[in-house]
């Protein structure tokens, strides 16, 4: 698979501001765009699919997997 562009990973304990520093990256270059997880699991709270994670069955997470749609999987 293609994947167009840079893949920059922004690590960090919790609380240090990383979810910021991807805000303020977003505000002046529109080509940043935050990385979106998919997950087994169902949706907690006021989680939205497609905004803290995507939502999906074990059998499309597999399918995904086995079609080489993920740059890193655990």
């Amino acid at each position: 698979m293609d994947y167009p562009g840079n893949l920059f990973v922004v690590a960090a304990p919790s609380g240090t501001g990383k979810s910021s520093l991807v805000k303020a990256l977003m505000e002046v270059d529109a080509g940043v765009r935050p990385s979106v997880s998919h997950t087994t699991r169902e949706p907690r709270g006021q989680e939205k699919h497609g905004r803290e994670y995507f939502f999906v069955s074990q059998e499309d997470f597999d399918t995904l997997v086995a079609r080489d749609g993920f740059v890193e999987w655990a």
